[in-house]
């Protein structure tokens, strides 16, 4: 059975993810910019850093799948706001579900990760997009406010870091 680590990540957080679950699995890490032959492997552990919602390099990666019902596949997303929230969840799990086939999403065990922040490393779009999130959200009153807009509150302009390595007991249990 042949195994694959795929991770798509703009500033590192996810790869960090991606190569201790390597380290800790022997499973080689790639970026999905750089995969080749996604139907050679028989599991697929996906990990994604969320953007504007989205799954970075999900959707690309693994529209390329065929024969799923013969897979096995894990995604993981990493994101700034806590992953146990329940809303936040249910959030990140209805934008996969618009990124992947229906197939893919029945058939994925899906984990959520917390990563971090660098203001100082966003590129202008990212600061730009995340000034603009944070300019909608840090005048709406407390009750109305969801774990996602309390982490862009409290996390702004700063360099924060929720990285957690013990997280990936959970997928690692999984494969």
């Amino acid at each position: 059975m042949s195994n694959i680590i795929i991770y798509g990540s703009h500033y590192g957080i996810t790869k960090q993810y991606a190569q201790e679950l390597s380290k800790k699995t022997n499973i080689e890490a790639i970026s999905y910019k750089n995969v080749k032959g996604i139907n050679n492997y028989d599991k697929i552990i996906y990990l994604g850093g969320l953007y504007a919602g989205g799954v970075l390099g999900m959707s690309k990666t693994l529209r390329e799948l065929n024969n799923v019902a013969n897979k096995n596949i894990i995604i993981a997303t990493v994101g700034l706001s806590n992953p146990i929230d329940e809303i936040n969840i249910k959030n990140i799990r209805n934008n996969i579900k618009s990124q992947i086939s229906k197939e893919i999403y029945e058939k994925a065990k899906i984990f959520h990760l917390r990563g971090g922040i660098d203001y100082s490393k966003l590129n202008f779009i990212h600061k730009t997009m995340m000034k603009l999130l944070y300019n909608a959200v840090k005048n709406m009153p407390q009750e109305k406010l969801t774990a996602e807009n309390k982490a862009i509150i409290e996390t702004y302009n700063k360099k924060v870091d929720f990285v957690d390595f013990s997280s990936l007991d959970k997928i690692i249990n999984e494969i």
